[in-house]
């Protein structure tokens, strides 16, 4: 079974070749950044790429984009991204390039060589695999979080989606502009949208009326 890495750190690079090497893989190519993986996938065939989300130079995720943009080139092609942390949007956005031959996993679950070595193996085969994790906190995702706004709150939230401002919103819903800022900040709260500017925070909001 041939097998592409993608990994920026050349300690844990080697440590995965040497560990599928030994276990009965090809390590074809190892690859540090996006450029050098979409090189390597032009080169050779392969079964699988396992691929670190957090690469140079922003280190966000665009191991993640490298893995998505390698499906797309070639459909079905199974991918085992992991990263150090649990990145729900990431996870969620490579299920949703397809499901079949995909696997999520946190690095700490690579040191545990059977269980790693079996999820190769079982993405290569066209399995899902997800850490346990990041399920659980994908789940938790899943319920709508609009469900946590109060009546005014969602009422607060559909002006904004039309355009109002806070002025705007206190004379439509013929409240205070002070208890306007009240509902927008618990809006943001419970909608769990990052610090930002506050312009940014309202359109994220919308977005999230809109369900996208």
């Amino acid at each position: 079974m041939r097998v592409i890495i993608l990994e920026d750190n050349p300690i844990l690079a080697e440590g995965l070749g040497l560990l599928l090497s030994n276990s009965g893989f090809e390590v074809a190519a190892v690859a540090a950044d996006a450029d050098g993986f979409a090189q390597a996938m032009t080169e050779h065939e392969v079964d699988i790429a396992v691929v670190d989300v957090r690469l140079p130079p922003t280190f966000t995720d665009e191991g993640l984009r490298a893995a998505i943009e390698a499906r797309r080139i070639r459909p079905g092609l199974p991918v085992l991204v992991f990263s150090q942390y649990v990145e729900e949007i990431y996870a969620a956005e490579l299920l949703a390039a397809g499901s079949e031959g995909v696997g999520y996993l946190l690095k700490d679950r690579v040191s545990r060589v059977d269980e790693f070595l079996e999820a190769v193996r079982r993405v290569a085969a066209g399995g899902t695999v997800l850490d346990p994790e990041v399920v659980s906190q994908l789940m938790v995702k899943k319920s709508n979080p609009l469900d946590r706004l109060t009546p005014r709150e969602r009422e607060v939230l559909a002006l904004m989606a039309e355009g109002l401002g806070n002025t705007e919103i206190g004379a439509k819903l013929v409240i205070s502009e002070g208890a306007v800022h009240k509902h927008v900040g618990n809006v943001f709260l419970k909608l769990d949208l990052p610090p930002s500017d506050s312009g940014h925070r309202r359109v994220l909001a919308v977005l999230a009326y809109l369900g996208l």
